[in-house]
């Protein structure tokens, strides 16, 4: 329905709820509304500790931003020099980006990233440096990538906290969305390609109804590290464990907890049609509706709306084109961003006037909008 089109880039710091019936065997856990960041559930939630294989999860989502995954490149032994799990890529295969984002996720390879970090990055190093920027631009203030598999290494590091965000921001990409929640997938690659099937390590995906991803890890190091969300009635949680040996238990009481302490509001806006005036159109306004729009809360207070249209409009303007926002705001900060598109077509006027018509038409919308403001 909603289509999120702009990057929220901070969760809204609440005091979590009185959680004392819920409890984890991990050293450090949160568990969040996906919609507006609220923290239902904490623990630790801010020491830095080692992440295993959900690191992936920035390998994945360089992956899919990167747009064409239809994109088939030829492996080398230097991309594949990886120890650990692996999708089974060898030297001289052929693999398109769609298959390595699989593989990642669901074999939870290493070798896919490898071979990712030298696609995006040029290096492991390069590709390192693209996953930092995108954290902090994320703002995951408490992490450090040295690995794009999530290989222990030292000074590679994150946070339940800042991996909730990033798994928050990951899953609004579609293509991202739609990897992790798969439980298998049939690829084709290798040298010649052939057709294997890899399974999901998520056993989530099949023990619990509403789980849609996202991403295991485990090192010696690491110990179980576990990345879940889950959906039902129009609400989303994620949930984060580092170092549980009961992550699979834990995160079933925790998603449960989670979407039973959130319910579901609408916002509306002030109106449900705004009519914008258009310079030089063969039509004299274009009009815009304001669709429902519904957000999952541990509480309705303080949402506001905010429509963001401009005071005129110069034709031609197409059918689909973008023309404004509305933002959406829980206590200040922005929850989301929905653009509003045209939805018509509007030509240049036919009938040629002269220049002085024009030039005085153009003028009286110009001083209106100043006067407006």
């Amino acid at each position: 329905m909603k289509k999120l089109v702009s990057c929220i880039l901070f969760l809204i710091l609440i005091m979590p709820l009185n959680t004392s019936a819920l409890d984890t065997s991990a050293k450090a856990a949160i568990l969040i509304n996906a919609d507006t960041g609220e923290v239902i559930y904490e623990h630790n939630a801010d020491e830095r500790l080692p992440m295993a294989s959900t690191t992936k999860i920035m390998t994945a989502l360089l992956l899919c931003e990167m747009g064409d995954l239809n994109k088939e490149i030829t492996v080398t032994a230097e991309m594949v020099r990886v120890e650990g799990s692996s999708m089974g890529l060898l030297a001289g295969d052929k693999v398109t980006l769609h298959d390595l984002l699989y593989g990642m996720m669901l074999a939870s390879g290493n070798d896919a990233a490898n071979v990712t970090a030298y696609v995006l990055g040029g290096t492991v190093d390069g590709f390192v440096k693209l996953m930092n920027q995108k954290a902090e631009e994320i703002g995951m203030n408490n992490t450090n990538f040295v690995t794009p598999s999530g290989l222990d290494a030292d000074e590679h590091y994150s946070t339940a906290r800042d991996m909730a965000l990033l798994a928050r921001y990951a899953l609004r990409n579609e293509e991202f969305s739609k990897a992790v929640s798969a439980e298998k997938a049939t690829l084709n690659y290798g040298n010649p390609p052939y057709k294997r099937t890899l399974t999901n390590h998520n056993k989530l995906l099949k023990s619990y109804e509403y789980a849609i991803g996202v991403k295991t890890g485990f090192t010696k190091k690491s110990g179980r590290c576990l990345v879940s969300a889950a959906e039902c009635d129009g609400k989303k949680v994620i949930a984060v464990t580092l170092k549980d040996p009961n992550d699979w238990d834990d995160h079933i009481n925790m998603l449960e907890y989670g979407l039973s302490a959130i319910k579901t509001v609408e916002i509306a806006a002030d109106r449900e049609e705004y009519e914008i005036p258009v310079i030089s159109g063969d039509e004299a306004s274009v009009k815009v509706k304001i669709g429902p729009y519904s957000v999952s809360t541990l509480d309705d207070a303080d949402f506001t709306c905010e429509v963001q249209l401009p005071k005129f409009l110069y034709a031609p303007i197409k059918e689909g084109e973008q023309i404004g926002n509305v933002v959406y705001r829980k206590n200040e900060t922005v929850i989301d961003t929905v653009p509003l598109f045209s939805e018509v077509e509007i030509e240049s006027e036919t009938v040629k006037k002269d220049f002085a018509s024009v030039w005085a038409e153009n003028v009286k919308y110009i001083f209106k909008n100043i006067w407006e403001k």
